[in-house]
């Protein structure tokens, strides 16, 4: 299905797009739009049984028959214990889920990650694992003054891996951002191994988007904290096993960064990588890491210890992957936030830096359960307060040296708006130019970027693809075409598509001959979920797998192809 129109049921109040100033020649945009009348999607948000057997879906339309492997996906399945209710999205507890597709037909099952957090809370009844929203309260059969002292404790880390499937020497592993991964089994989404990164290496946790180089090393970043303060670690993990046992083995840390501020480090979900360079992106999102160790004593989750602030630039540090070497060349832009970036890639003498912005780095705190339950006017007014996220391209120069030019654009590369400006000899301050049009703003900017990924990660590319945000979760699916800035669309009103999946065809020749696949749920109707399959190159909609079981929206995953 495609189309360009925009639901009746929603009322446009005002969409204005005001030209503020103009830096460097660039007008700056100041986006105003809100809308009244969204869909509740409180179902989406509801815990879900398990189906730990394969079940037969319906499908409608033709599955291109050359396509056959699984579509494994992550994301939060339950909510609550007995009487105690986590605060967070973020919080609810991983369920796997797995979309087998073969000879144009689909099977479906589903389990819940078989985590500690997860057997704790189920043989307690209640929540006893603190999670990232939420504070598990004190044991009820411990005396007041037990129930005192256990608030001196220092928290635990959860090992409730929801975020993303994530590949490790041929292995799959689910992640969540703490020290503890776990091992599973992608044909039967058997939990395997708990396995923790600080016997390997000495970080704290590491984040669940790991880049992947052609040779097969697998790179990824963590924090860790000890007398020193704050580092940010670049992390590389080797491609082959040396035993068949083997997990994190031969794990090092390439390079470690100081924050500005030790005590005040930046949060980060995700970093960028080229072919030389892996990019961090120093965000003033910002953890005080004071109240995060003083949260059980203070009565709050670890999220009250994340802050956004806004006077702080936001610095992109470039560390050459193959030597370590972090470079003294620090590029500036004003305060942005960001969690997934598309792409980054070397080109005549510059990095291109791609990545999903917002202007805001408050969204990690409207997430709560409360605010994606709520309906009518209060759904309306969280949406409206919340700053809209956009795709947008970095220019950064590489050769930068005390001989380069001061106060002028360095960017040198045609038809591109980027500037980059040096104002000292190891300060180049950047801004960045939309890598869309004026129609992404009808549908609410894009995030959940995926790309060709085997084919053009690291690379210059054309085609990128997400989903468009006019409510508080994905209500479209888009395909943006960066020769013209364009974009395809599918959308169809009261269903909501998660992270797209690209999966190129065997005999591919252009970039985009291929498959999207997406879950798509709709909170109207009773198990009214299903897969959906577009072709990549029109993204004209081929078939829909519908599963009969109700799934809550997730977070990411990945296609693993069958041999």
């Amino acid at each position: 299905m495609q189309t360009l129109w925009l639901p009746n049921s929603l009322i446009v109040k005002k969409m204005a797009i005001s030209l503020l100033s103009v830096d460097n020649g660039k007008a700056k945009e100041c986006i105003t739009s809100a809308l009244t009348g969204l869909e509740t999607i409180e179902p989406l948000v509801r815990s879900v049984e398990e189906t730990p057997e394969p079940i037969s879906t319906e499908v409608q339309g033709t599955i291109p028959s050359w396509i056959n492997g699984k579509l494994l996906r992550n994301g939060p399945g339950k909510f609550e214990f007995g009487n105690t209710h986590y605060n967070h999205w973020f919080d609810g507890m991983a369920m796997l889920h797995q979309f087998k597709i073969a000879n144009g037909q689909v099977t479906y099952m589903s389990r819940f990650l078989n985590s500690d957090a997860y057997k704790n809370n189920s043989e307690k009844d209640r929540i006893v694992m603190s999670e990232f929203g939420t504070l598990a309260m004190a044991d009820p059969c411990k005396n007041i003054f037990q129930r005192f002292l256990s608030r001196f404790e220092m928290m635990a880390p959860t090992d409730n891996a929801s975020v993303s499937f994530v590949k490790y020497k041929g292995d799959y592993f689910v992640s969540t951002e703490t020290n503890f991964m776990h091992k599973v089994n992608p044909n039967n989404l058997e939990t395997l191994e708990k396995v923790d990164w600080s016997k390997f290496i000495a970080v704290n946790g590491a984040t669940a988007h790991p880049h992947y180089d052609s040779d097969g090393t697998t790179y990824n970043m963590g924090n860790s904290y000890g007398s020193k303060g704050a580092q940010y670690n670049i992390i590389s993990v080797p491609p082959e096993k040396t035993d068949a046992k083997d997990t994190l083995q031969g794990a090092k840390i390439l390079c470690s960064i100081a924050p500005r501020n030790k005590s005040h480090p930046s949060y980060y979900h995700s970093f960028a990588m080229s072919e030389n360079y892996v990019v961090f992106i120093e965000q003033p999102i910002k953890m005080d890491l004071l109240k995060i160790v003083t949260c059980k004593l203070r009565g709050k989750a670890l999220s009250d210890g994340i802050y956004w602030d806004p006077k702080q630039d936001t610095v992109f540090h470039l560390v050459d992957k193959q030597s370590g070497e972090v470079s003294s060349v620090k590029y500036h832009t004003k305060a942005i936030s960001t969690f997934h970036q598309i792409n980054a890639f070397e080109e005549d003498g510059f990095l291109m830096l791609d990545m999903c912005c917002s202007e805001d780095g408050q969204a990690i705190n409207n997430y709560l359960i409360q605010n994606l339950r709520k309906s009518g006017d209060a759904l309306d007014e969280v949406y409206n307060t919340m700053s809209r996220v956009f795709p947008r391209r970095f220019v950064l120069p590489l050769h930068v040296n005390g001989e380069s030019p001061s106060d002028q654009n360095l960017n040198t590369r045609p038809f591109s708006a980027a500037t980059c400006v040096q104002i000292s000899k190891d300060k180049v301050f950047c801004q960045h130019e939309d890598l869309h049009g004026d129609d992404l703003l009808e549908y609410g900017g894009l995030e959940f970027p995926q790309i060709n990924y085997r084919r053009c990660n690291t690379r210059p590319y054309r085609y990128f693809y997400g989903c468009g945000f006019r409510h508080l979760v994905g209500d479209s699916l888009l395909k943006m075409d960066l020769k013209d800035k364009t974009l395809k669309v599918w959308y169809q009103k009261g269903f909501f598509p998660s992270e797209p999946a690209f999966v190129p065809s065997p005999d591919a020749v252009e970039e985009d001959d291929g498959l999207i696949l997406s879950v798509v749920l709709c909170p109207s109707q009773d198990k009214g979920a299903f897969l959906l399959v577009l072709d990549a190159k029109n993204f004209e909609e081929l078939a829909r797998a519908y599963v009969p079981v109700n799934m809550a929206y997730g977070f990411h995953g990945t296609f693993e192809a069958s041999a």
